[in-house]
């Protein structure tokens, strides 16, 4: 079992940074950060794969980056140029082995989140 723990989360302005970890008990293949919004389903926001290649929903790339501390085991997600349509609970996900993407179902590890609030 992993065990992922998620920090970070706050309030901020329209157009302000926020910089979430993901504690992990060990890494995996396939890391990844998905976000879920009230009445909307789950969905995907970046991932990265053991060989450092990352990919993002098209919604946050050029905004949000996704890196590791292997030292600590820490997964990040940096936020900038926040937005409303931002505003969600934001997930740490882990998969041991497999093709890594952006589709929820493929993780069987999830952290508790971390709620992000961009009030309009």
């Amino acid at each position: 079992q992993v065990q992922l723990v998620e920090s970070g989360g706050g309030s901020v302005q329209a157009g302000g940074s926020l910089k979430l970890s993901c504690a992990a008990s060990e890494y995996t293949y396939c890391m990844a950060w998905f976000r879920q919004a009230p009445g909307k389903e789950r969905e995907g926001v970046a991932y990265r794969t053991a060989y450092d290649t990352t990919s993002y929903s098209d919604s946050v790339k050029g905004r949000f980056t996704i890196s590791q501390d292997n030292a600590k085991k820490t997964l990040y997600l940096q936020m900038n140029s926040l937005k409303p349509e931002d505003t969600a609970m934001y997930y740490c996900a882990a998969r041991r082995a497999g093709s890594c993407s952006l589709a929820p179902e493929l993780y069987p590890f999830w952290g508790q989140g971390t709620q992000v609030t961009i009030p309009s």
